[in-house]
Parts: C-alpha cells; sequence; structure tokens
C-alpha cells in the first residue's frame, strides 16, 4: 500500500504536524497534541489515535495508561493539509489526564481564566 498520503501532509520544521480530536457525534474539540509521521501512520493502520510526545520525545499511544483511548473514524486535513483533523470516539468519556472531558475546560470570564468544565474522575484514580 503506498504511503504518498503521508507526503502530501505539510510537516513542520520538527517533523510534526498539529492535530486536533474532536467528538465524531458532538463535535466537540476535546483535545490538541501533535503527530510525527509515524504517529499518524500508526494511527491509520490501527484506528486508534497516537501522538508524539514532545516532551517524552517518544510515540504516545492515547490511553495506554489511562484506558481512555480515542478510536480514529475519519482522518482529515485542513485546506493547506499543515494541520489534521481527528474525528474520534473517546473511550470512557474523559480525554484530558486532567479527568475533564476536553483539554478546553478553562473558560476566559473578565480577564480571569474560570475552570469551566468539571472533573469526572480524579487523575489520581486514572494514572496509578
Amino acid at each position: 500500500m503506498s504511503k504518498t498520503w503521508l507526503n502530501q501532509v505539510k510537516w513542520d520544521e520538527q517533523g510534526l504536524v498539529p492535530t486536533i480530536a474532536q467528538d465524531s457525534q458532538t463535535g466537540e474539540v476535546l483535545m490538541f497534541a501533535w503527530m510525527n509521521r509515524e504517529a499518524l501512520e500508526k494511527t491509520e493502520k490501527i484506528g486508534e489515535a497516537v501522538y508524539w510526545s514532545r516532551s517524552r520525545r517518544k510515540l504516545w499511544h492515547k490511553g495506554e495508561e489511562s484506558g481512555h483511548t480515542q478510536k480514529v473514524l475519519e482522518i482529515r486535513t485542513d485546506c493547506d493539509s499543515d494541520v489534521v483533523l481527528l474525528k474520534i470516539e473517546q473511550t470512557g468519556g474523559i480525554a484530558c489526564h486532567t479527568g475533564r472531558r476536553s483539554c478546553f475546560f478553562n473558560k476566559l470570564d473578565q480577564s480571569s481564566w474560570l475552570e469551566a468544565e468539571p472533573v469526572l474522575k480524579d487523575p489520581r484514580e486514572i494514572y496509578k
């Protein structure tokens, strides 16, 4: 099988592409992460999200510790092919390492960031 589709992605100077995980049913943006070529190829192959951890400098299969995997239903790029969008089903309803549904839980309110989404599960119970 040809991997020319991977060559059409516009990787940055570090070989990464920004990636958004979106709930396939609701359209809610659940998280943002980075992918390198190997992560995107593996994601397509196994049907679950695999990202590149810049801090750990290694592949990160979403949910490998927490069990909160992301089943990938569609992989898309934007018009410039420099952003990847994953339409996913989020296992367990928790995408964020803080125990929330979405990583985008901080909301600007009168010049202050407020936590606008509840913690669904204590992270100490998720990551042991």
